[in-house]
């Protein structure tokens, strides 16, 4: 389960604690590149593929379309930063309601 900061603050440490808190994932590149998905959507993306939804290996999961067409490979973001959720955030197909009631569920208890 997630942390706490000093200041009183959650951190998540895995994509569904970063969707029960509401939090957006913003994949950055060490071009300076990002985006900002919806956690909801993007937690589903990753459990009905059985990844592991841990922030660092998750990261392995993203890549930049910027840098990867002119080197022809895939590049990876630098990091994985969780920021406020905003109406411009890309969005992925949401889970059912009771899907996420249950995890919801087993993550309170």
């Amino acid at each position: 389960m997630g942390g706490w900061t000093r200041d009183g603050m959650r951190i998540a440490t895995c994509l569904f604690e970063a969707a029960a808190w509401h939090y957006a994932v913003r994949p950055v590149c060490r071009c300076g590149h990002s985006a900002t998905f919806n956690p909801h959507g993007l937690w589903w993306h990753f459990h009905k593929r059985s990844w592991d939804d841990r922030l660092k290996p998750a990261r392995e999961h993203f890549w930049c379309r910027s840098c990867s067409l002119p080197q022809r490979k895939r590049v990876r973001p630098v990091c994985l930063d969780l920021v406020r959720q905003s109406a411009g955030d890309i969005e992925l197909a949401f889970p059912p309601e009771c899907e996420w009631k249950r995890a919801i569920s087993r993550f309170r208890s």
